[in-house]
């Protein structure tokens, strides 16, 4: 079963309730960081570093001056303008790239090979009974989605994964649902939380995923996003009081359920409903 936790922004907990979730698995687990751009979960998790990092590159085009007329099919080809053509000679944008591939497949005159170009890594780390896979985007990369793929890759066939996804609802949050069992919605009960968490349900509905809600803080807002839920048939899977004691672990980089033990059947609870829901 693959399980991915989203959030409509930062800041609600989706990492939170992430690692505490793996924790309480009973089982081992993989935890997939695919926050790329800002991985933590490793924060909390510890563990040792298995192997060298993993480098991560994708194929951008290489145009060979002595075979290309500059007949323009690449740049017309490309739909994210990563290649131009002036007086006859193509001009390469390696940063808007995508790897596609498509160019090298178009150009007429066999004038395209493929090099690669390093965006991050991917590093594994085992904590107890957890696996950590997660990635690194370099300093300066635009495009996290390739990465995320790359981490997406390493989820094993069988057992249970758990993707911590990037915040929002941009190209790397899609990335990182497509082909998932099940979908965690982090909010909080706040009027952005309620404004994000629309968007968030969104873009779950539209990828056709089951999903559910977990209520981070809850009593710290009003109860719009329980009626929001109510009205739209979206479970509640979870209510996380706002506790102090909370912030204070998460603030020294400690797992609630093993800080605060009272916590430990909620999470218990909470996995226990999305097995049951999917």
């Amino acid at each position: 079963m693959i399980i991915a936790v989203a959030s409509g922004k930062g800041g609600t907990g989706k990492t939170t309730v992430t690692v505490n979730l793996a924790r309480v698995c009973g089982t081992a687990v993989h935890l997939l960081d695919c926050d790329v751009e800002e991985p933590n979960a490793h924060l909390f998790l510890g563990g040792e570093l298995c192997g060298e990092p993993e480098t991560i590159s994708i194929p951008v085009p290489e145009v060979d001056e002595a075979l290309c007329d500059g007949c323009g099919e690449c740049s017309r080809f490309c739909a994210y303008k990563a290649l131009a053509v002036l007086a006859k000679r193509v001009l390469v944008f390696p940063e808007m790239c995508h790897g596609c591939g498509g160019c090298r497949l178009v150009c007429p005159k066999g004038a395209i090979r493929e090099v690669p170009k390093r965006i991050g890594v991917a590093e594994t780390l085992r904590s107890g009974d957890i696996t950590l896979i997660q990635g690194r985007l370099d300093v300066g990369v635009a495009m996290s989605p390739p990465l995320i793929r790359a981490v997406k890759a390493k989820i094993p066939k069988e057992g249970d994964a758990i993707l911590d996804a990037p915040p929002g609802t941009s190209c790397p949050v899609i990335a990182t649902l497509r082909e998932t069992d099940y979908v965690v919605l982090v909010t909080e009960p706040t009027p952005f939380g309620l404004h994000d968490l629309r968007l968030a349900v969104a873009v779950v509905r539209e990828l056709r995923l089951p999903f559910g809600v977990v209520v981070n803080r809850a009593g710290s807002g009003d109860d719009r996003v329980q009626d929001y839920c109510r009205d739209e048939w979206i479970p509640v899977l979870a209510e996380i009081p706002d506790d102090r004691r909370i912030a204070e672990a998460y603030s020294r980089g400690e797992m609630m359920v093993d800080t605060l033990p009272e916590y430990r059947v909620l999470f218990q609870t909470l996995w226990a409903n999305i097995r049951g829901l999917t």
